[in-house]
């Protein structure tokens, strides 16, 4: 192959020199330039691209974690009003006794450890405190003047009182609910529920998950982070720290602000915040950067802060940076070589190539992503859904239980009313014909005597009518009863099954009249004793103890049987409604339920005892109305 000489030609000196100058002084400075120029603006651009992603991440777990703060912060509101229903509590307000302020601190005590709150106090108008939960402990609000708390002076003027602060007598920080408790129209007294709310920050720390709360003076009061808590978000001025150092609010904490190194705000609720790594240490050469959304939580003044850390999308933006700088610069010295060697400039541009389709399937993989966390909160929609429809279905069929479980009560009355009725209807037609005959043989005296049994009969008929017509009526929450007669009652109603049964019943109480309606009593005692002999049943010589004694103002009664008892894991859901040891369709567990709920309205409770000796005991304990002694019966 013949060469074309002129290719080969050497250029004069004074064209070929100023070029190759030119290019030795001026490119490779312009170079380093460009690569640094495009090495920050990649960095930006991949750092303001991730950003954006973290940030519509952050708004759903922002989302998720709000609703979780609000439900956990709203679940309590219900409780201060509860308390204006319960007699005992307007009672004490309006006479402040020994007797009433006791009844009310056990009220408040068991209704404070069903509910799983801090506490809950009824303070009078001028902010006593009358009757509380935590009258037991050293520490308790008994007879504290808690009148310069917040909450109590919105809730006194009627407005619902809502603060979180840390308490004056132990220092224990909680959240305050409080309610005004009205009677025809007037306030007489002020009913608050404290609360904890750590277990926030506990499940925040589990989670690993970097968030805060602060309140509506700017102070975080729930943080994952120790060293963040009571600390301002906002500069707080010298009045704002008078007024909060003489309410008490946060005790004597400093309240020292909680200041960034760098603040950068990007959108509404949105913040770019830097933080040294250690509080005690100010250093950038160690700070933290965090995207900061802010959502206010509703019915509060709250917000909920949540904090993304940046380090590691940082890194990502710096390694995209210097791969732009280093791609340029590669393209760059292919340029420069481009006509010294064609082969390595194929060989960079495949190299190209390659990054580029890198590229495409980074972004492909990031679309992919999108998708499925698209598809992955669609899902989760649905499931919330059809959680709402089977809670809805779960409601519905608790309503037909408890409405099965009251036909199968009158079922059972109604079997042993029949039972009670066949005998003296047997009778009352056996009679009846024999007087007829008497009559038509002059026999006037026997005939007479037949007429009185008649009467009789027909006398306790209507006995046992009242009976179940007693049985069956409403009962109020307030009243008296006797309990002589409530247990006469309730074995009349179970004449039947103890006739069948063969059982030596063993009486040693004494007739008291106790603080509960009488139908009420008599309802407990029905299904006390019923749940006795269905226990039993498979004994040869079934006994039944009902003893009873007065201890501290109460009676209380114990009903003991020698059936096969409750093993230990049924003990533990003995009380939960819907639960059950009958076998079949016997039984629909409500009975101890409503039994319990029945004595706990009146002041008193239900509980269960194991003797050694083996059987069950039902322990009734009921307020005494009066404590005059009574003889035994």
């Amino acid at each position: 192959m013949k060469c074309d000489p002129t290719l080969y030609r050497a250029a004069p000196p004074s064209l070929a020199v100023k070029p190759r100058l030119i290019r030795h002084l001026f490119l490779p400075p312009l170079i380093i330039l460009l690569m640094l120029a495009l090495g920050l603006l990649g960095f930006w651009t991949s750092e303001h691209y991730g950003i954006r992603s973290l940030g519509e991440n952050g708004q759903r777990q922002l989302e998720l974690h709000a609703r979780a703060v609000e439900s956990e912060i709203s679940k309590y509101t219900y409780l201060p009003s509860l308390l204006e229903l319960e007699s005992s509590v307007s009672q004490l307000l309006a006479e402040p006794s020994p007797e009433h302020r006791q009844a009310v601190n056990n009220y408040l005590e068991g209704l404070n450890r069903r509910s799983r709150s801090r506490a809950i106090y009824v303070m009078d108008t001028t902010g006593r405190v009358l009757a509380t939960s935590n009258w037991r402990d050293v520490d308790s609000y008994l007879g504290e003047d808690l009148s310069f708390r917040a909450y109590f002076q919105n809730a006194v003027r009627g407005q619902p009182g809502r603060f979180y602060g840390i308490g004056s007598t132990n220092g224990e920080p909680g959240y305050y609910l409080a309610h005004g408790l009205e009677e025809q129209g007037k306030i007489i007294g002020v009913a608050v529920v404290k609360v904890r709310l750590e277990a926030l920050e506990e499940r925040w720390q589990r989670a690993r998950l970097e968030a805060f709360v602060s309140d509506e003076n700017g102070i975080i009061i729930l943080s994952s982070d120790p060293a963040r808590r009571l600390k301002a978000v906002r500069p707080l001025s010298d009045d704002t720290k008078e007024r909060l150092a003489r309410s008490l609010q946060y005790y004597w904490f400093p309240l020292n602000e909680l200041e960034p190194l760098a603040r950068e705000r990007l959108a509404e609720g949105v913040e770019k915040l830097t933080f040294p790594a250690n509080a005690e240490v100010v250093s950038d050469d160690e700070a933290i950067s965090y995207l900061s959304q802010t959502r206010p939580l509703s019915d509060t003044p709250w917000n909920f802060t949540l904090l993304t850390p940046l380090q590691d999308l940082r890194r990502e933006a710096i390694n995209q940076g210097i791969l732009v700088a280093v791609a340029f610069a590669l393209v760059a010295f292919l340029l420069i070589a481009w006509n010294e060697r064609r082969k390595v400039i194929a060989t960079r541009l495949a190299a190209r190539e390659a990054l580029q389709e890198a590229n495409n399937q980074l972004e492909r993989r990031i679309t992919e992503r999108t998708s499925d966390l698209r598809a992955s909160n669609e899902r989760l929609k649905s499931q919330i859904r059809e959680r709402r429809l089977a809670e809805g279905t779960l409601r519905r069929a608790q309503d037909e239980l408890v409405q099965a479980g009251k036909l199968a009560a009158i079922g059972q009355m109604s079997t042993s009313i029949a039972h009670e009725l066949n005998q003296p209807l047997a009778a009352l037609r056996t009679l009846s014909g024999n007087t007829v005959r008497f009559l038509e043989r002059g026999q006037l005296d026997t005939a007479s005597a037949n007429l009185k049994t008649i009467n009789e009969l027909i006398d306790r008929m209507g006995r046992i009518t009242a009976s179940l017509r007693s049985f069956a009526r409403r009962g109020d929450d307030k009243g008296q009863a006797s309990l002589g007669k409530a247990v006469d009652a309730a074995l009349q109603l179970l004449g039947a099954r103890l006739e069948n049964s063969g059982l030596q019943l063993h009486r040693a109480f004494t007739d008291e009249q106790v603080s509960i309606d009488q139908t009420r009593l008599e309802q407990i005692l029905v299904n006390l004793i019923g749940n006795a002999l269905d226990a039993m049943q498979a004994q040869a010589a079934p006994q039944l103890w009902l003893e009873g004694e007065a201890v501290d103002g109460k009676y209380r009664l114990h009903v003991r049987d020698n059936g096969h008892g409750i093993d230990a894991e049924a003990r533990k859901h003995l009380f939960e409604p819907f639960f059950t040891t009958k076998p079949g369709e016997q039984g629909l567990g409500l009975g101890l339920t409503l039994s319990a709920s029945l004595a706990a309205a009146t002041g008193g409770s239900l509980g269960v005892e194991h003797p050694a000796s083996g059987g069950t005991a039902f322990v009734l304990s009921l307020p005494l109305v009066s404590p005059l002694p009574v003889e035994p019966i």
